[in-house]
């Protein structure tokens, strides 16, 4: 197998963890079955079932999963998935991770759309030393993550590292 840089290598001199095995593209299949009023069924193959609907503020009944919180969910979980991955390929441990996201949906000429995505990192480590590798993660990732930078809304980082 040979080793070749991709976008997690973030400019970092060691490639070796990189695969070349990959694909240039992938599929994922997400279906959703109707149920009743305006709440479905999430489903993808292999994984739990999930009421969806719409939010309270659009009509939507209170206690289901709504696109928008999916929407904010995807690029908080690559943000986290993308971190540990440089973490990583940085050869640093870290204590605990804790990424919150805040999407600000607004009325604009043609409906409402996320304007901003706000993410919100903080990261223990055991030593002062390992705090350069936390920012520097942290940093690739705000430049990496795909989901992020498959979004057309600004996204906003705001990272701590906290040294215990």
């Amino acid at each position: 197998m040979r080793y070749i840089p991709n976008c997690f290598s973030g400019g970092l001199p060691d490639r070796r963890t990189v695969r070349t095995d990959m694909e240039d593209s992938y599929e994922y299949h997400v279906r959703v079955d109707w149920s009743e009023g305006a709440i479905g069924e999430m489903s993808i193959e292999g994984k739990p079932k999930v009421t969806i609907g719409p939010p309270p503020e659009f009509r939507g009944p209170e206690g289901v999963i709504t696109p928008e919180d999916l929407f904010v969910a995807a690029a908080t979980a690559c943000h986290m998935t993308t971190f540990v991955a440089f973490a990583r390929k940085m050869r640093f441990e870290f204590k605990s991770l804790t990424c919150e996201g805040t999407g600000i949906l607004e009325r604009v000429d043609k409906g409402f759309q996320f304007t901003k995505l706000i993410m919100r990192s903080t990261v223990v480590v055991a030593s002062e030393e390992l705090r350069a590798k936390a920012m520097r993660a942290l940093e690739l990732t705000g430049k990496y993550c795909l989901v992020t930078n498959s979004m057309k809304c600004e996204t906003v980082h705001e990272d701590s590292v906290i040294v215990e």
